[in-house]
């Protein structure tokens, strides 16, 4: 009843809330990506050259081709600079071109959540699968391509994954767990199982459903063929006793890792094992870093916002 409690608190806190750099000044002009969760205005790294120079390779494309793949590339690459705003706006004027492409709203709710607008992520992921009802489902290219350049994930995979983030960082667990459950099964590589398991596993233990949480991880072992997703699979690993605590940071006793993800995952455990202080303390070190699009960052944000409320 606690961690339940725990979570339907957030439903009060996010509604009160509007929506890499933060600081807690105010400004009449909008120089900034969002509001976080605690109040702090997030703002974007200037990119690097590499992503600059492919952000002017596929704005180039765009103004030679505006056809909906070359609309959502130049979109992907906009929001790969930290320009998550103006990103949302080019998605918006693809669905207004291609109304029924589900692509444009997959990308824009994934940049409504990364500037904290979860309702209205929620309504994309939403659009986008019942647009893609009855459709085959087809693989989703990635803008930072793995060592060995396999794609890993699916549009349907994706569409599902990012429905369920949403709903979880609102503390709505039930949708969040149908979604990732339809996430799994959307899957075709190991990756997209590891990483779906993860987000189903926590929830599982948070409503304190700890068979089932149990029997979530039965799919999981050493040998699974992962591409990228190593992170999840060894917290899953983690989660069913066959890493350590030190093995899965690959650090000292009480050191983190250096990846949001793991990290998130770690403060997640401490919290569904009722130690909330060192739940509470991994997270603001996670918030510490400052890389406040990542979704272990964000998960940290929701969690630190719902503990300050209660």
């Amino acid at each position: 009843m606690k961690r339940l409690l725990f979570f339907a608190l957030s439903c009060l806190l996010l509604g009160a809330c509007a929506t890499e750099t933060k600081d807690n000044t105010s400004s009449n002009i909008k120089d900034y990506e969002a509001i976080s969760l605690l109040g702090d205005t997030l703002r974007s790294n200037p990119p690097n050259e590499r992503a600059i120079a492919n952000y002017e390779k596929h704005k180039a494309n765009y103004e030679a081709d505006p056809s909906a793949d070359n609309w959502i590339w130049y979109g992907r690459f906009i929001a790969y600079k930290g320009n998550y705003n103006e990103a949302i706006d080019v998605y918006t004027a693809g669905i207004n071109k291609f109304p029924n492409d589900a692509r444009f709203y997959r990308h824009r709710g994934h940049r409504y959540i990364s500037i904290r607008e979860f309702d209205k992520a929620i309504a994309d992921f939403t659009k986008a699968a019942q647009l893609r009802e009855g459709l085959e489902n087809e693989i989703e290219p990635d803008g930072a391509p793995n060592a060995q350049n396999i794609p890993v994930s699916s549009l349907h995979g994706n569409i599902y994954y990012h429905l369920g983030l949403a709903h979880y960082l609102k503390g709505e667990l039930e949708p969040a767990l149908d979604a990732y459950k339809n996430a799994v099964a959307a899957s075709r590589m190991d990756d997209n199982v590891v990483s779906g398991t993860h987000w189903i596993y926590m929830m599982l233990r948070l409503m304190g459903r700890d068979e089932e949480a149990k029997q979530a991880l039965a799919p999981i072992n050493k040998d699974m063929e992962i591409i990228e997703n190593f992170a999840y699979h060894e917290l899953c690993l983690f989660y069913k006793g066959e890493l350590s605590l030190e093995e899965l940071t690959k650090s000292g006793e009480g050191a983190l890792s250096s990846n949001d993800a793991v990290n998130y995952g770690i403060g997640n455990w401490f919290l569904y094992n009722d130690d909330e202080v060192k739940a509470a303390e991994v997270y603001e070190a996670i918030l510490a870093k400052g890389g406040w699009a990542s979704f272990g960052y964000i998960g940290a944000e929701a969690d630190m916002a719902r503990l300050s409320k209660n």
